[in-house]
């Protein structure tokens, strides 16, 4: 072996250990499962200059197939160009959504309580969050619209292909987590519309004005200003009266 190609398996080492350090430490919560040819494979495109696509999108294939969801899939593959010290290639993101896409499409891996696409609990399980929402108010001889609401993000737009919904939901998933934290009460319930239940109080409005900025900040930083509706908007929805009446307006803001 020559000594321009031990230096150029040195690049691509220390670059790959950059981006697994970077991965680990922030969106990866499987550090046994990162490992794999793929992602060599992708690191040595990236820092050899040549294509990504393909490579990204066997990726995809096989971040799907240990289970992770497309915004991990997705952030990792954001960690890479950072530990490169490069822009986001949106079309490396695109690859790596089709991968995880055809993988999942291949061999459906089911999650009961979260969805794969945004990471966020399913609406079925705000539901019966709901349920225990109104069931304490009850109780407590109080109100669910007294006590709660629900604080509604629209990022919707017509038009946009799989991949660009794909990259969307991922992206507004990590932020309602980034915005919220672990554990709240949260849900994507159509296309482009997501629901966060909250507590009510003065600081309601102006949680949903910063979850507005936060969104159109990451969408830039993400490069999908074109997949989310600019203005954002948010809102806050009061609970009616008995739960049934909370599913029926989940199914509104669905449609």
């Amino acid at each position: 072996m020559s000594e321009s190609q031990q230096e150029a398996q040195v690049r691509v080492h220390d670059l790959r250990e950059r981006w697994r350090a970077s991965s680990l430490a922030s969106v990866w919560i499987r550090p046994n499962d990162w490992e794999h040819p793929a992602a060599e494979a992708l690191a040595e495109a990236l820092a050899e200059g040549r294509g990504v696509i393909a490579p990204a999108e066997r990726l995809g294939a096989a971040r799907a197939a240990v289970g992770a969801g497309i915004t991990e899939a997705l952030d990792d593959v954001a960690c890479l160009y950072a530990a490169f010290g490069r822009p986001t290639d949106v079309g490396a993101l695109r690859a790596a959504a089709i991968g995880w896409v055809g993988e999942r499409e291949r061999v459906p891996y089911q999650i009961a309580t979260h969805d794969p696409s945004t990471g966020l609990p399913t609406g079925e399980y705000l539901g019966e969050r709901l349920r225990e929402t109104y069931g304490t108010a009850q109780r407590a001889g109080s109100t669910a619209g007294t006590t709660h609401c629900l604080l509604v993000l629209d990022v919707g737009l017509d038009s946009l292909d799989t991949w660009q919904r794909l990259a969307r939901s991922a992206a507004i998933g990590r932020t309602l987590h980034q915005v919220f934290g672990e554990g709240h009460p949260m849900a994507a319930v159509g296309d482009g519309t997501f629901v966060v239940l909250c507590e009510r109080g003065p600081a309601t409005a102006e949680l949903g004005q910063s979850l507005r900025r936060v969104v159109e900040r990451n969408a830039e930083v993400l490069g999908l200003t074109t997949e989310v509706r600019r203005p954002t908007r948010v809102w806050v929805e009061r609970l009616p009266g008995t739960h049934d009446d909370a599913l029926l307006l989940l199914d509104h803001l669905a449609r």
